[in-house]
């Protein structure tokens, strides 16, 4: 799907000359690209390769969201976000990777899904992508095959919030989490479009 508002800006192509690997860990890379410029010049790029992540706005016949606080080292902090994960398991369909995050996070199954939108979350400095889904229909995992969560999941809080509550804590800077954001937001407006800005789980994932 495409948007109806046209492009801006000029037709230049932004070719890569060359790049070096800095680092690898078992989750990104982060490179160093050389860029061809507008005007014949070249600037050097860092970035970071990212595999990209689902995220899952599980929504329950109350219309209450399900939200994690989960603590966040790089900031030093827990936030508030959605049940969501890499793309790390090789084959595995987006879609049924969401299912297994909903699942491990909250202990929650989804009778019906749908695609809310897809995010670049800091285009700037990464590649990462997350597609985000609507998931409704929800009934608990059973207490004997639920996940035994580790780390920084092991103290992970969980809080089932009313969606316009939920509007309320990302608009007041309660919620900062880029992915949690755009998908309370995306979907509110959904909902109150009756539902018509819902798209198909097998659109293409990572299109221009």
């Amino acid at each position: 799907m495409t948007s109806g508002v046209e492009p801006v800006g000029g037709g230049h192509t932004f070719g890569v000359l060359g790049q070096v690997e800095r680092f690898r860990s078992r989750v990104f890379a982060v490179v160093t690209d050389q860029v061809a410029m507008p005007g014949g010049a070249a600037a050097a790029r860092d970035y970071l390769l990212h595999p990209g992540a689902v995220g899952v706005v599980a929504l329950d016949d109350a219309d209450r969201v399900a939200l994690v606080y989960q603590y966040r080292h790089p900031i030093g902090r827990r936030l508030w976000e959605l049940p969501a994960g890499l793309i790390d398991v090789e084959g595995e369909r987006l879609i049924d990777a969401a299912a297994r995050e909903l699942a491990e996070e909250v202990d929650l199954r989804a009778e019906r899904w749908d695609l809310l939108t897809d995010v670049h979350v800091s285009p700037g400095c990464s590649t990462e992508m997350i597609r985000l889904y609507l998931a409704r229909g929800l009934t608990p995992v059973p207490e004997e095959v639920r996940h035994h969560r580790v780390g920084e999941e092991a103290d992970m809080g969980q809080r089932m919030v009313d969606l316009d509550e939920a509007v309320g804590m990302a608009l007041s800077g309660a919620i900062t989490n880029a992915a949690c954001l755009v998908g309370v937001l995306a979907t509110a407006r959904s909902r109150a479009s009756g539902w018509s800005t819902l798209r198909s789980v097998d659109e293409p994932f990572g299109r221009s």
